[in-house]
């Protein structure tokens, strides 16, 4: 498909689609006048990220104080079943994050309501409800349609295990629409998992907004912040002392709130 007609097709999916106007809106004006926010500071974030980095290993250990276990050693079946679905769906969308970190964060914690933004397969709400669900816990999820995948609808979250989605609580517009939605439903969190919007301004914004829910004592987690300085410049904006992890040659960011 040409660019053009990936361009024509996206906006003709989001006219078919009234309550995705104010994200269509935003898009337009992000690709006609902020192209640039995406990579805005990218080259001093990677430089920030690999000087402070450690491995998830260490992070768990030595900041968390938990024996370190992969994650897929600990649901071994689960995990199969996950990969397995997977394989089978159609679609290509992202994969799996830090799903040890992202496990043990919720464990420390002993969260009861978390919050994600950004689902795709479903692999980091895998590993954050195998957490919630020995609580009766509640993940609230915020994830765009996949405008251009007509079936995407249908292999959201196709990892997670049927099991955990009893205490699933999916919504499916722009962060800017869903996140006031599960604020009504959870006005204090205990974990926040950031892996949607990737501009600079996009994560400044939803950062401040999930800081400012989170209760003292939880957690903060961002995937992929050395792609710009949204999340070296928030840290220091609020003097904050971030746990940098290391995985697939990407960094995760993790702040405890004290």
């Amino acid at each position: 498909m040409s660019k053009v007609a990936e361009i024509a097709t996206t906006f003709f999916g989001y006219l078919k689609r009234p309550d995705l106007y104010p994200e269509l809106r935003r898009k337009i004006w992000k690709n006609l006048f902020n192209r640039s926010s995406a990579l805005r500071g990218k080259e001093e974030a990677e430089i920030w990220c690999k000087n402070l980095a450690v491995s998830e290993k260490e992070f768990i250990e030595k900041i968390l104080k938990i024996t370190f276990v992969p994650f897929q050693e600990i649901f071994p079946q689960e995990f199969e079943a996950a990969v397995l679905a997977q394989e089978k769906a159609p679609i290509k969308m992202g994969g799996a994050g830090s799903l040890s970190v992202i496990y043990y964060i919720n464990e420390y914690v002993s969260a009861q309501k978390s919050i994600e933004t950004g689902v795709a397969y479903g692999w980091s709400s895998f590993a954050a409800l195998a957490s919630l669900v020995k609580r009766n816990g509640t993940l609230f999820s915020s994830d765009m349609p996949y405008i251009m995948q007509n079936q995407s609808e249908d292999f959201v979250g196709c990892v997670i295990p049927e099991k955990y989605k009893n205490n699933w609580d999916l919504y499916r517009f722009a962060d800017k629409e869903s996140l006031p939605k599960i604020f009504a439903k959870a006005d204090s969190l205990d974990v926040v998992h950031y892996d949607s919007d990737k501009t600079y301004d996009g994560r400044i914004w939803a950062y401040t907004l999930l800081w400012d829910k989170l209760r003292k004592g939880g957690i903060f987690m961002s995937d992929d912040i050395g792609d710009n300085a949204a999340f070296k410049d928030f840290c220091e904006s609020k003097g904050l002392a971030p746990h940098i992890i290391e995985f697939d040659c990407k960094y995760a960011g993790v702040v405890i709130k004290n």
